[in-house]
Formats: C-alpha cells, structure tokens, sequence
C-alpha cells in the first residue's frame, strides 16, 4: 500500500511517513522487483512490539536462570513444570506451551534421545549422566517470546559434554550469520556446515520461527539452509534460531502414545540450544540473554 510522505508511517511509531520507513519501503520493493523474497509488513515490530517482546524475554530469561539454580540429580522433570508455572504467573506471565494445540504441561522438557517437546511427568528422574533440554516460551501481556538451554546433570560423559557444547556454537554461528538485509538461508547453511564439520547431523523435521505476536509466526527459520537464499532479513523482524543437533543421524520419530515427544531414530543423544532475536539495522540483538 503506497502512503504520502507526510502520512503516519504504517509502524505506528507516530512519525511521519518520510521520516521513518520510506526508505526501508523503497529498499523492501527493490529486492521484490529482484524477485527476492521478501516479508510483508505484519512481520516487521513496532517500536512499541519490540518493548513488549523485551519484556516478555526478561521474564523469560528470569524462568531458565531460576531452573538452573534449582535443577539436580533425582528431582522429576514435573518438578521442572512446576517452577517453571510458579515463577511465570508469579511474574504477571502465562506459560506459552500450557494447552497449546493440547500440550498439557508449562514446559518442553527433552532429556537424552529426547529431540524436543518431551512431557514434563513426575515418573522420570533425572539421574546423573543425563543430559536435558528446558524450552521455556512466555506471554506476557500478549507479547510472545521463546528460549531454551541445556543442563547437564552430575558427571556426564565427554562425548555428551561435547555434544553439548557444539549445539551451542551452532546457535552462536547462527546468530552470527543474521545480517539487515541478508538471508534466512544464511542462518541454516552456517549451522548445518559447522555442525556437520564436528561430525554431527542436523535435524530437518523442526524449525525456528517468527515469534513476537504470536507464538509461531514466519518466517520458518530452517537450520539447513542455502546462502543467499531464503526470505530477506529486514530490520524489525524477530524470530528463534534453536538448531537441534543429533549424535547420530538426524531421523527421529515422534511418541504415538502422546503424539508430541520426538526421539533420535538411533537412540543415541540430541541437543538443543535457542535464542530469541531482533534483527536491527546494524546487525542482530539477543532479546533471551
């Protein structure tokens, strides 16, 4: 929609048209006629959007950092349920995943061969070894935001220490690999290289997302990707990275009893790390810290 250079910009920042995202317009049109993809304007936030995607970040940056305080050997991943449900309504918030789609518990909480949406339930244990997945996403006054870490429980083994390590650096290469007006398949082609170069697999089947409004918005952030290809990464688009990295092979499959916990087809061990994020106009910003 075309608007007059004196109109309200279309952001909702209050300034005129001229003053804020013409330019930004003339640029999202020239990569279009390029035949570049390119996002609409419902996936660029607000001024406004992205305080309220901040806020919602800080309760949920505050949930993990209290899990990590808490989580040790022997306690039940319900226990982790419940802290994460009790510091998230404590804090004004409402746990995202709680009955989405379904889902019945606060938290994804994925352990060993777990890849990720693993049920919190009182029956499983975490025992020394163990390695384990917490994804927290908040809502905070409508504003949406997601992030995950990995625990290592007790002494682990080297291969799983490291396992865990180097999905960490996949995120971090990821997150490097996000530049105003670059690509989304940027973020996929540099996880999967170095993920791939320590001898792990990269899992297909899930993606990161645009998140912001909503719990699920595009763009789908593939963590396999082509460079130079993919939707166009404009400034005020926020979305995770969260690359899933296996052992093994990247084939999983998904528990038919709760048709949500996805497993390593090989049984051997799955990591995860995730991140929400503001792409700005000089480079990228981690909303989860």
């Amino acid at each position: 929609m075309e608007m007059h250079r004196n109109s309200r910009c279309w952001c909702g920042s209050g300034k005129k048209y001229k003053q804020c995202h013409e330019k930004f317009d003339e640029k999202i049109r020239e990569f279009a006629r390029n035949g570049e993809i390119v996002p609409d304007r419902s996936l660029i936030k607000s001024t406004k959007d992205i305080l309220g995607i901040k806020k919602s970040a800080a309760i949920n940056t505050g949930v993990l950092d209290h899990v990590a305080k808490h989580i040790h050997v022997g306690m039940s991943t319900g226990d982790i349920d419940r802290l994460v449900y009790d510091y998230t309504v404590s804090h004004g918030a409402i746990p995202a995943p709680l009955n989405y789609e379904g889902f019945p518990k606060s938290v994804c909480t994925s352990v060993n061969d777990e890849v990720c949406h693993g049920i919190p339930d009182d029956e499983i244990i975490l025992q020394e070894g163990d390695i384990v997945n917490v994804d927290v996403s908040t809502i905070f006054h409508g504003y949406y935001s997601d992030a995950s870490r990995m625990f290592i429980i007790g002494e682990v083994s080297e291969e799983a220490k490291r396992l865990v390590q180097v999905t960490k650096e996949c995120l971090e290469i990821g997150i490097k690999a996000v530049k105003p007006w670059g690509h989304v398949g940027d973020i996929g082609a540099a996880i999967h290289e170095y993920a791939t170069s320590k001898g792990y697999s990269v899992v297909i089947d899930f993606a990161g997302h645009g998140v912001g409004k909503a719990f699920h918005e595009d763009p789908i952030v593939s963590h396999v990707g082509r460079k130079g290809k993919g939707m166009i990464l404009a400034p005020g688009m926020v979305f995770t990275i969260e690359p899933m990295i296996n052992e093994g092979d990247y084939h999983l499959y998904i528990d038919e009893d709760n048709g949500w916990t996805s497993y390593t087809a090989d049984g051997k061990l799955s990591a995860q790390w995730e991140h929400t994020l503001l792409v700005t106009e000089k480079g990228v910003e981690i909303l989860t810290y």
